[in-house]
């Protein structure tokens, strides 16, 4: 393999592992859209106040694995909290009003969060492998590689739970038709903290893995951001979508950074994914696996 070839690989595998967790970021989008219909802004504070919340707890002398699981027993009880005191008190109102009412559930995390922990910046230690490994003449970061094997394995768990499981069912049911679902005995309030709780896993799992990288920080909020440009090509209902979105997105600013950065002054990477999604939906505006939604007027 010549020299130019072998770093074009490098560059492409870096590139698809950081849409990788890209696309733990628009999952957790992908699936409160699915069931509610809410376009969740407030899907960056969530990410950000399950790390804090993982930090705080294991800063206090708890295990790391108890610290684990005890977020996901707050991430929970936020869940239920969202359901009872926005959600059920909002049912049938405009997309507009959803999606305010998230963006003032952001500001109530982020603040809550910084409250309660403190707004300092913590590293965050899970064990993962850290450095490079060599595969042929390549060389591969051992982190980015661990974490696209644990979104892998939460890819599979979540088309298990979807496919085969009587609540995943239950879930699809609400996603595909509100009314129908209700018709045959579907409680959607259950559905909502089903899937409130779900995404908040998704969330602490990607807190996890972006506060180990970055470390935990207000800043962590605006990883969603870089969820935009993923869900616009994979589409807002695709959870294989916002894979595939994250590894498009992921691999070509890697590449434009590396290739064509130099001769524009570089930073490109905070640009680049936007100007693909904005080129995208010139051509697809669902996205790879979305579908339109026909609406008779």
């Amino acid at each position: 393999m010549s020299l130019d070839l072998q770093f074009f690989f490098e560059v492409l595998i870096s590139g698809l592992l950081t849409g990788v967790l890209y696309s733990l970021v628009a999952i957790g989008f992908v699936l409160i859209y699915k069931a509610s219909g809410v376009f969740n802004f407030a899907q960056g504070a969530m990410v950000l106040f399950a790390a804090m919340t993982l930090v705080g707890i294991s800063d206090l002398g708890v295990n790391i694995a108890v610290s684990a699981l005890l977020t996901i027993v707050v991430m929970v009880v936020l869940a239920y909290c969202v359901e009872f005191f926005i959600l059920r008190r909002i049912v049938n109102q405009s997309q507009i009003s959803l999606f305010m009412v998230t963006i003032g559930l952001s500001y109530i995390l982020l603040g809550l969060g910084q409250l309660v922990w403190g707004a300092e910046v913590h590293s965050l230690d899970v064990g993962l492998p850290v450095g490079q490994f060599v595969v042929g003449d390549m060389f591969i970061n051992q982190f980015d590689l661990s974490v696209a094997a644990i979104c892998g394995l939460i890819v599979l768990a979540l088309a298990y739970f979807f496919q085969r499981t009587r609540v995943g069912l239950s879930l699809r049911a609400v996603a595909d038709d509100h009314q129908a679902a209700i018709s045959i005995g579907v409680s959607i309030r259950n559905v909502w903290i089903i899937v409130w709780s779900v995404a908040g896993v998704v969330c602490l799992v990607t807190g996890t893995v972006w506060g180990a990288k970055l470390g935990v920080q207000p800043a962590l909020n605006l990883v969603a951001l870089k969820a935009m440009p993923v869900i616009v090509l994979g589409g807002l209902t695709s959870i294989p979508g916002a894979i595939v979105g994250g590894l498009i997105i992921g691999a070509s600013e890697k590449l434009f950074e590396v290739y064509f950065g130099s001769i524009i002054g570089g930073a490109t990477e905070s640009w680049v994914p936007y100007v693909v999604a904005i080129a995208f939906l010139l051509v697809r505006p669902a996205g790879l696996f979305g579908t339109q939604e026909l609406r008779r007027i």
